[in-house]
């Protein structure tokens, strides 16, 4: 009987495997490790080249014009005297005060025609819409040099040279708010506005109580956006001003730099550049999740 029972070989031993297994697990740990670190180090390169500008200039501005010469990326004898004599020698005060009332026109503006564009290009129907659309977007591919003669001459005309309306009409429109909120507009549901048609609500209604609330992330960013963007405007301002009450920070900057001859006072316009970018530093970090938020709206569905 046991000639008759067939010989089994004999079982392999699961020890092997299970060792096997935890060196392959060990191995993909220690290379998903050394991955990790080499991210953190490209990171923290990275930061470094970003962030060594903005500690030298702010060392510079802190600092004596002949300190700085002598010992250019060491703290030192820290003063505000630099920036006191950036803002009285710069009146950056009033030039502060320009910008941000051009920046506000302009923001409010741009919210506004973007709105009412893209409210139009999404909802409303009309004949050739795909096509004035794109041809909206070909503005976009318009370089501003290439209609800065033709703007200041329109300016001139008009009598607005050195006035707020001068710095700011030029700008009331943006192509890229008007695509960015239609591709918002395009996510309500055809629902909601068939909803609001049998509660009698109409364009400018369903706009106001039903649209906007639901892009107001949107919204946001592009108000942030706007902001920013004329804030930093340069080449328009300095083609149209002349008098220097109605120079923005930008082309005050660029006084104060030639009101400097002296060498050694020549991180007087350092310590102005600060002073411009403090508003909008703060505008960032205020705003920072509005506008991640809001130019990432709509890009995860489910």
């Amino acid at each position: 009987m046991a000639a008759e029972m067939s010989v089994q070989p004999p079982a392999r031993p699961r020890s092997r495997e299970r060792a096997r297994a935890g060196t392959a697990v060990g191995v993909d740990h220690v290379r998903g490790g050394w991955r990790m670190v080499g991210r953190y180090v490209v990171l923290v390169a990275v930061a470094l080249l970003v962030l060594f500008p903005i500690y030298t200039t702010l060392v510079a501005s802190l600092k004596p014009g002949s300190e700085v010469l002598d010992h250019p990326l060491l703290p030192g004898n820290f003063t505000l005297q630099v920036f006191r004599d950036a803002w009285t020698e710069g009146r950056l005060g009033r030039y502060l005060w320009n910008s941000t009332v051009v920046a506000v026109l302009v923001t409010v503006a741009q919210i506004a025609t973007s709105l009412m564009s893209a409210y139009a290009f999404a909802f409303l129907r009309f004949p050739l819409k795909s096509f004035w659309f794109v041809v909206f977007l070909g503005t976009l591919l318009v370089p501003l040099e290439a209609t800065l003669v033709v703007n200041r001459r329109t300016i001139d005309s008009l009598g607005w040279l050195n006035s707020y309306q001068g710095l700011a009409v030029p700008f009331f429109a943006t192509a890229f708010g008007t695509f960015l909120m239609r591709q918002v507009f395009l996510q309500i549901p055809k629902e909601l506005r068939e909803a609001g048609q049998m509660d009698g609500l109409g364009h400018w209604g369903f706009m106001r109580e039903v649209a906007i609330p639901l892009v107001r992330p949107t919204l946001g960013a592009l108000a942030l956006f706007s902001f920013l963007t004329s804030w930093n405007q340069y080449l328009w301002p300095n083609l149209i001003t002349t008098e220097e009450k109605m120079n923005t920070v930008q082309t005050g900057l660029r006084l104060l730099n030639s009101s400097v001859p002296d060498i050694e006072r020549f991180n007087v316009p350092i310590a102005g550049t600060v002073i411009a970018a403090l508003p909008i530093a703060l505008v960032l970090i205020v705003f920072q999740r509005q506008l991640v938020r809001g130019l990432t709206a709509g890009a995860v569905k489910g």
